[in-house]
């Protein structure tokens, strides 16, 4: 459509001729801000802002990334709620002297609760003072680290950290201690950790537990004892600042070496532990007066004696805890032995297998022999190794010179190692060389003659330095040698089994094996009361008589014609009594046969002598195998009136925080917490079990008096005025020699003889040779106490009879005092079979 004009439009008004026409007025357009100028200043604001910004963002991230890749690989801290370190077992006698000590690391544990206060605080102040506040990472230590750091750039000094002292335990106990900035960061953030998992006590343990304080001591008690031979709550105030100032560098502190550094550092923290409120500024000015004076840790003297009964105890350890906890576990273990019991037992059996040794065994020659030249012979005796079995006063001395009737022996004494050893010489004379001769029959010995029969120039022997018989005279010689016959004694308390003593062999030295726990051996006469005991609780009265003459067995091996130990004697009739205290075979048959094997078998079970004993009646003459401390055990059954008596080694163990984790006395004690002083004590009850027949065990004791008084076994009680009963025991071929006695208060057994098993000598029994080893052991262990009569139980009849030529008074059970006859037998010969009758229809 073509465009319209404006002249066709009505409403036109046409301009005048000669006026230029006015154009429409134009639409008006708004106004445009005016543009600033960009400012230099700002844009850079903005730059650095987005840079920073993304900086943050970009850091957070990386971080985070950093954190988990350092998290994931992060070692596990929670069982630092259960740790136990390692720490060394203790094993204490009964009059608390240690005996030893058990450890694969020499450490000493000691519990929160256990720790002073103060020794904590002085720990704290010197290390972290707002251990109780921070959580594990401490923000305020570480700006005042970083402001003193800068302080001292420059002048040489160690870069002081900011460690907390959770951090310290991460470090030690988890992260290790290489100097890296990816450590540290481990650290804190297994601080971090470690303090949202244990407690403030918790940790503060540990560290006190494992922190290295020098001179080879971790934790504070070690270092206790290590500076000042005390313990934690024995130190001073000014001691305890000491050992607070050693975390830091326990070398450049070390009071010996550096007193001064030491001095200031130890004053330092005493300030902090009085600004912390630990101690009184009066105490820490006191404190700063005392000179730090080192008395650096001895170890603690442990007893000499009881290696065998020692080694016992571990061993029962490791049974009944296992070897880790009984090396590592700390455990505090309360024994029975009586060091001075165990002293005198010990020498009582070395004496005696001297005795035997220089009765039986002869001289047996030098123990080496090197060239004695005037110069020289003490670095060849020097090269001598000791003997197994030397004690520790003997010497090895070599023979210099030798002359008719004395000869000149050199050795070598050392007191104190780090000192160069001395040669001495002394002069053996004839005298000290007199129980080498040669035994001749009939125990008869050859003359000596000459010294050149025992020594010769080169010789080495053990000897024995004497103290001189008199002021200014010169030191005597003996000469001594370890014997081959061994022995063992176990000494126990019948009243609730704990042993007292006992030792295992010569020396501890010479053969681990333990003796009277492990060497099997044939009882021999010993085992007879476990025999007759079984026909008194059927009611045989102690003067019932048996036939003492000849008797075969029938047994499928063929026909057994036991005899007594004197071959071809017989008593004819004799009272059970009488049998007992002359120890006649014969008779302990025919007694065996009456009661039936079956019984006397289950008798020895009952005691804990045999278990599971064949029906053989060999056996009732003491054939079987048993070990000195069983049979020890089983004579306590008669002096505790028929109870089982278990022998025990321990009487308690604790665990490193001292609670009682096992007791060997399980009875329970009524009344013994009362608080009233007026109540009655309390009587423990005796919860034992009863095993025999309390007459019966009586009776056995009242006849076993009669050995000890008129029998076998007088060389047991010659002297001691006292009630003893016990029995000696000699095997087959003199192969076993023992002894086997009690009072109320003790019971002792002895045993003698070779490893090997061989036969001791023709005569050689156990009334001659163990008997008055018992006797030793009995007079060391009653020293100083007065004579105690065995106790009668109730119902009991005592009668006034005659023994040979003494009077006595027999025990019976009541209506059996006049039913004593003489036992008939058909014949002289018995059958395997009609070894297992009992008493039938007899009494």
């Amino acid at each position: 459509m073509p465009p319209s004009d404006p002249r066709l439009d009505p409403g036109f008004d046409p301009p005048s001729p000669g006026v230029a026409p006015v154009p429409p007025p134009r639409k008006a357009k708004p106004d445009k801000p005016r543009r600033r100028r960009p400012s230099l200043f700002g844009g850079l604001f903005r730059l650095l802002f987005t840079l920073a910004a993304v900086g943050i963002v970009g850091g957070a991230v990386a971080g985070f990334g950093l954190y988990r890749h350092i998290a994931a690989d992060l070692p596990d801290y929670r069982w630092l709620a259960d740790y136990q370190p390692a720490q060394m077992s203790r094993i204490y006698a009964a009059d608390s002297r240690l005996l030893a000590e058990l450890a694969a690391e020499r450490r000493v544990f000691m519990p929160i609760e256990a720790i002073p206060k103060r020794v904590q605080a002085a720990f704290v102040s010197a290390e972290d003072q707002r251990f109780w506040e921070h959580h594990g990472v401490d923000p305020l230590g570480i700006l005042r680290a970083v402001v003193t750091n800068i302080e001292q750039y420059g002048t040489g000094r160690r870069m002081g950290g900011a460690s907390t002292i959770t951090q310290q335990v991460a470090k030690n106990m988890l992260v290790g201690a290489d100097r890296t900035m990816m450590r540290k960061v481990r650290e804190a953030i297994l601080a971090i950790r470690i303090e949202e998992a244990l407690p403030k006590e918790r940790i503060l343990e540990l560290y006190l537990n494992e922190i290295f304080l020098g001179y080879q001591a971790y934790g504070v008690a070690a270092a206790a004892q290590a500076y000042f031979n005390k313990g934690l709550d024995e130190l001073t105030v000014g001691e305890i600042g000491f050992l607070g100032a050693l975390p830091k560098a326990p070398n450049n502190y070390n009071p010996l070496r550096y007193p001064e550094a030491a001095r200031a550092r130890r004053d330092w923290v005493l300030d902090r532990m009085a600004e912390d409120g630990a101690i009184s500024a009066a105490e820490a000015t006191k404190a700063k007066s005392e000179p730090i004076v080192p008395r650096l840790l001895r170890r603690p003297e442990v007893v000499q004696v009881g290696q065998h009964f020692t080694e016992e105890v571990r061993r029962e350890l490791i049974n009944r805890f296992g070897a880790e906890q009984t090396t590592t576990g700390g455990l505090v273990v309360r024994t029975s032995i009586e060091p001075p019991l165990q002293a005198a037992t010990e020498q009582a059996l070395r004496g005696g297998l001297l005795s035997y040794d220089r009765r039986r065994g002869g001289w047996r020659g030098p123990v080496a022999r090197v060239s004695a030249g005037a110069a020289d012979w003490m670095p060849q005796l020097e090269a001598v190794p000791r003997t197994g079995g030397l004690l520790p006063e003997w010497r090895l001395a070599v023979a210099l010179e030798v002359k008719d009737r004395e000869a000149k022996l050199g050795w070598v004494e050392r007191p104190d190692p780090r000192t160069p050893s001395q040669p001495r010489t002394a002069t053996l004379a004839m005298d000290g060389v007199a129980w080498t001769r040669k035994t001749l029959p009939e125990n008869r010995f050859a003359p000596m003659r000459r010294m050149q029969d025992v020594l010769a120039v080169g010789d080495v022997v053990p000897v024995e330095v004497l103290p001189a018989a008199a002021a200014g005279r010169p030191e005597r010689l003996a000469l001594r040698q370890v014997p081959q016959i061994e022995g063992a004694i176990v000494a126990l308390d019948p009243s609730n089994g704990r042993v007292l003593a006992m030792a295992g062999g010569w020396s501890f030295d010479k053969s681990q094996f333990n003796r009277a726990t492990q060497a099997q051996r044939q009882p021999g006469s010993s085992f007879k009361p476990f025999v007759y005991l079984p026909a008194l609780e059927a009611g045989v009265p102690p003067n019932q008589r048996f036939l003492d003459g000849p008797i075969e067995v029938m047994t499928p091996q063929g026909v057994w014609r036991p005899s007594n130990y004197n071959e071809g004697s017989f008593n004819g009739y004799v009272s059970i009594r009488t049998a007992l205290q002359k120890s006649l075979n014969l008779v302990t048959i025919r007694v065996a046969q009456e009661v039936g094997m079956a019984k006397v078998s289950e008798t020895a079970a009952r005691f804990g002598v045999i278990d599971n004993m064949p029906r053989y009646l060999a056996m009732a003459l003491g054939s079987g195998e048993t070990t000195v401390l069983r049979m020890a055990a089983g004579y306590a059954g008669f002096a505790s009136g028929g109870k089982r008596v278990t022998p025990s080694f321990i009487d308690s163990v604790q665990d490193r925080r001292g609670k009682v984790i096992w007791r060997s006395d399980a009875r329970s004690c009524q009344g013994c917490d009362a608080t009233s002083p007026g109540e009655e004590p309390p009587e423990l009850a005796d919860a034992r079990p009863q095993i025999a027949d309390p007459i019966a065990a009586y009776q056995m004791t009242n006849i076993l008096t009669g050995v000890v008084q008129r029998g076998t076994g007088t060389a047991a009680g010659k002297g001691l005025n006292r009630p003893i009963a016990g029995k000696t025991g000699t095997t087959n071929d003199y192969f076993d020699n023992w002894f086997v006695g009690f009072t109320p208060d003790i019971v002792i057994a002895v045993w003698l003889g070779f490893d090997d098993p061989r036969t001791l000598g023709k005569d050689e029994t156990g009334g001659q040779n163990a008997a008055p080893i018992f006797r030793e052991v009995l007079e060391a262990a009653l020293r100083n106490s007065p004579p105690v009569p065995f106790r009668a139980p109730p119902g009991v009849a005592l009668v006034r009879t005659q023994d040979g030529g003494a009077t006595i008074l027999e025990a019976f059970k009541p209506g059996t005092e006049n039913s004593a006859r003489p036992v008939a037998e058909e014949g002289g010969r018995s059958t395997a079979a009609g070894a297992e009758q009992s008493l039938g229809g007899l009494y």
